[in-house]
């Protein structure tokens, strides 16, 4: 009990993250210790869908029961909970206070990348070479986007949907910054807010798509080269900090000017956020020693 309201609370997190565009629920995970564990169970859902598709029954049986249910359930409600109950209070706070919001969202990533970073083993040329490679891209691509699109058609949703999903169990790469250079971050943020069942389903649809298809690639990828991609996602997650640079428009766009007007408060959440994401990370790894000494005696 106690660790499925654990999860829930991880899962809420995640669900706060991927709701604020620069900010992606995969850095929560990889954070919180969780990710390696998340993609797998990711995977196996997708190759029971692929068992399904081809009729196979059993085999889509056998592959459901692979899931790490007692995880993926919490995991799932508390992120659920976040998007229907935050969603209208973050688009109130990144309207109304952009500079404060981008400064703590600004410290919460960067504090990830220092978690990130400790992940990889081998840090050698190679691996930094790719930080700093897939950092310059991420900040180059990220300087573009979209204005919004007024009236999304049905297949809108659809690829939004698949496409948001995708980067949001990447480390770095936030859903919501895609959706909003694509210009359906409104109308996707709109449709949760009104309770529009009809897009809120095709959204659905389009990020199982997605996520059954992407998962599985990423999933082979860990297991065979950790360290490469880790230092792909830490660079990933350093160009992110573009998008949230608090100023002159805080998570309002992409570009950048020196500190002016509100400055002390987003520096101070920036390093409270940062501080967090640290303390929390050594709170993680301790109770998970907890957890496996406990497993241990109990053998």
């Amino acid at each position: 009990m106690r660790s499925a309201i654990f999860h829930v609370l991880r899962g809420f997190a995640m669900g706060s993250a991927d709701l604020v565009p620069g900010v992606s629920g995969g850095t929560v995970a990889l954070v919180l210790g969780i990710y390696r564990r998340l993609i797998a169970s990711i995977r196996n859902g997708a190759g029971a869908l692929a068992r399904l598709v081809r009729v196979d029954l059993a085999g889509f049986v056998g592959r459901l029961r692979e899931v790490e249910w007692g995880f993926m359930l919490p995991l799932l409600i508390g992120i659920a909970a976040a998007v229907i109950s935050l969603s209208r209070l973050i688009e109130h706070l990144l309207e109304s206070a952009p500079l404060r919001m981008a400064g703590l969202f600004f410290g919460l990533v960067a504090g990830s990348i220092v978690v990130a970073w400790r992940l990889i083993d081998r840090r050698d040329l190679l691996r930094s070479a790719l930080v700093v490679l897939s950092g310059v891209v991420t900040f180059w691509l990220l300087g573009f986007s979209a204005g919004a699109v007024a009236a999304p058609a049905w297949w809108m949703f659809l690829g939004g949907g698949a496409l948001a999903i995708c980067a949001m169990i990447l480390p770095g790469i936030s859903g919501s910054f895609l959706l909003l250079m694509i210009g359906m971050y409104e109308a996707v943020l709109g449709a949760v807010n009104q309770r529009d069942i009809g897009s809120i389903g095709l959204v659905a649809v389009g990020a199982v798509t997605g996520l059954a298809l992407f998962s599985t690639l990423l999933s082979r990828l860990l297991d065979r080269y950790q360290d490469t991609v880790m230092a792909v996602l830490v660079g990933l997650m350093a160009g992110s900090l573009r998008v949230l640079w608090p100023w002159p428009d805080g998570t309002g766009g992409t570009a950048m000017s020196s500190p002016s007007g509100d400055v002390a408060i987003p520096i101070l959440l920036a390093v409270a956020g940062a501080v967090v994401v640290l303390a929390v990370t050594r709170k993680e790894a301790s109770i998970e020693a907890q957890v496996e000494s406990a497993a241990e005696v109990a053998e």
